[in-house]
C-alpha cells in the first residue's frame, strides 16, 4: 500500500509539472559547458569551454555552427551582442576581449587584459555602441568596470575614463566579489545599470553611466561565505527587480535566497524563504508581463513565479541547467552542461 501511495504521489506530481510545460527538446549535444547565450537571426548563440562559440536554429536544430574563438582552450561564461557583432571574454588572465562578427563569423581579439586578478564576471550592451563589463577587483578592491566601445574596436578602463569628470571609484568590502554564473549578474534598464555581488557581503551596485553617479545599496540576501550571495539578476522596468540565488555548496538551501525591489534597487525584500527549490543561478522576468511572471534555474530545478516572485512552483527537476532566456512569451531556451535545450510552456 505504501508503495503505491508513493506512486500515485509520484505520478500527480509529473501530472501537476506538465501541467505548465507543453514539450521540452534538447536541440544540442556536446562536451562544453555553457553560461551564456544570445538570440539572434531566429537561433541561440553561446560561448562555452574549449574556446568553443557557435549557433543552433531554434527551428531548425540540424542547423548548427560552432568555431573555436581561440587556439588555447579557453573558458568563456560572458556573450553580448549589439547589430554588427558578438563580444566575448574568457574567464581567468589573461582575459582576452573578442569580437565575432556576425556576417561571417571572423574572430577579432581586440583587447587582452593582463592583470593577475582579472576574472570578468558578466558583459552586457547598454546600448548599440556602448557595453559595459566587470572584473574581479585587484588588490585595492575597487570595482574593475570598462567600457567596450564597438565603432573604435577598444576597451576603456571606466575610471580611468571618467576620472576627470569626478567619479568616485567604487570600493569592494573585502571577501566581497560577483559570481560569474550566467552572465546575469549585470542588468540595465534605461540609463540604469545594476550590479550584484556576493561573497562576504552581497549587495547592489547601481551606476547611471550617463551622469555617472554611482549608489551602493545593502540587502537581506544570504551572505557571509565565499559561496553565498546574490547570483543573478533581472529588472523589467527601472523600479522592479528580482535577484535570486544562495549557496552553491548547499544546492538544497532556501532561505534568504530570492529578493524583489520596488524602488530600483535602494531597498529589497526577501520573498519565499523556506519555501523554493533551493540555490538559483539565472533569472528572467517575461517580456511584457512587467514583472509578474518570472523564471529562475539552479542546477537541479527549473522553477516558475506568477506573482512577481512572492511565491515559487517547481516546474521540472531538469538537472544541469546554467542559464536560461525567454524566446517568446510561451517559449525558454535554456543551456548548461553538455546541451541546450527548448523548454514551451502552457498558461
Amino acid at each position: 500500500m505504501k508503495k503505491m501511495f508513493t506512486l500515485l504521489f509520484s505520478v500527480l506530481n509529473l501530472i501537476v509539472f506538465s501541467q505548465q510545460i507543453e514539450s521540452f527538446e534538447t536541440i544540442l549535444n556536446d562536451k562544453i559547458s555553457i553560461r551564456a547565450i544570445e538570440l539572434f537571426d531566429g537561433k541561440v548563440w553561446y560561448s562555452g569551454t574549449d574556446s568553443k562559440f557557435g549557433f543552433v536554429d531554434l527551428k531548425n536544430p540540424k542547423n548548427q555552427k560552432q568555431i573555436k574563438l581561440s587556439e588555447k582552450k579557453l573558458q568563456f561564461r560572458t556573450l553580448a551582442q549589439n547589430k554588427d557583432a558578438f563580444y566575448a571574454i574568457n574567464i581567468e588572465s589573461p582575459a582576452h576581449f573578442f569580437r565575432i562578427d556576425k556576417k561571417d563569423l571572423s574572430v577579432v581579439n581586440i583587447y587582452t587584459d593582463t592583470l593577475k586578478t582579472a576574472f570578468y564576471d558578466a558583459f552586457i550592451f547598454v546600448n548599440d555602441e556602448h557595453a559595459v563589463t566587470f572584473s574581479d577587483p585587484a588588490k585595492d578592491l575597487n570595482l574593475k568596470l570598462s567600457f567596450i566601445m564597438p565603432k573604435l574596436n577598444s576597451v576603456l578602463d571606466f575610471n580611468t575614463l571618467t576620472k576627470r569628470e569626478g567619479f568616485n571609484s567604487i570600493k569592494l568590502n573585502e571577501g566581497e566579489a560577483a559570481f560569474a554564473a550566467s552572465n546575469t549578474n549585470i542588468a540595465h534598464y534605461g540609463t540604469n545599470i545594476w550590479i550584484a555581488t556576493g561573497g562576504k557581503n552581497s549587495r547592489i551596485i547601481k551606476i547611471d553611466y550617463t551622469t555617472l553617479k554611482s549608489y551602493i545599496y545593502k540587502t537581506p540576501f544570504i551572505q557571509g561565505e565565499s559561496s553565498q550571495g546574490m547570483y543573478s539578476i533581472d529588472f523589467s522596468d527601472d523600479k522592479f527587480g528580482i535577484a535570486v540565488g544562495g549557496d552553491y555548496t548547499k544546492q538544497e538551501a532556501n532561505i534568504n535566497n530570492i529578493a524583489t525591489t520596488n524602488d530600483s534597487g535602494e531597498t529589497w525584500q526577501i520573498q519565499a524563504s523556506g519555501k523554493n527549490a533551493g540555490y538559483m543561478t539565472c533569472v528572467k522576468i517575461k517580456p511584457g508581463s512587467k514583472g509578474k511572471e518570472i523564471i529562475a534555474i539552479g542546477d537541479k530545478h527549473i522553477s516558475y513565479s506568477s506573482d512577481f516572485g512572492k511565491t515559487w512552483k517547481k516546474i521540472a527537476d531538469e538537472k544541469g541547467f546554467y542559464v536560461c532566456k525567454w524566446v517568446d512569451k510561451n517559449t525558454v531556451v535554456l543551456a548548461g552542461k553538455d546541451k541546450i535545450s527548448v523548454m514551451k510552456l502552457k498558461f
